[in-house]
């Protein structure tokens, strides 16, 4: 197993699979109608178990970000610099992510995003943000 790469557990694995397809998943209460990220069985807001996957719009915009020149566990050497960021998905949740596609100077707090994917093996693909065409 490599440390590097998330570990899917019954619990998440849907969202896996999701993001491997080119969907980006969240869950959904059907209790109070609120969206929710990071997957968990039960919702945040009010704590009901009745909770569904739903495909989220792949939409969001930029809340805030940093951008990374100096990490030195692996295996983020070969990666600098990269943009990590916390998008607000248009569903509502917030999300750590990376941004790629566009120049560090060139990036706005609230600039609209649209989800990609990257897959980093046969098995993993994480959901990435890029700006959004205008």
């Amino acid at each position: 197993m490599r440390f590097d790469l998330p570990t899917p557990d019954d619990e998440t694995r849907p969202f896996w699979e999701g993001c491997r397809e080119g969907t980006f998943l969240v869950r959904h209460c059907n209790a109070c109608g609120e969206f929710h990220f990071y997957p968990r069985p039960f919702c945040p807001r009010c704590w009901s178990t009745d909770v569904e996957w739903a495909r989220a719009s792949g939409r969001a915009s930029l809340y805030t970000y940093s951008v990374v020149h100096a990490n030195d566990l692996p295996p983020w050497p070969e990666r600098v610099p990269y943009v990590a960021a916390v998008v607000d998905l248009e569903e509502g949740p917030r999300v750590m992510t990376n941004v790629e596609g566009v120049e560090f100077d060139d990036l706005r707090i609230g600039m609209p995003l649209v989800v990609d994917f990257k897959a980093l093996d046969d098995e993993i693909t994480v959901p990435i943000f890029r700006p959004a065409s205008t």
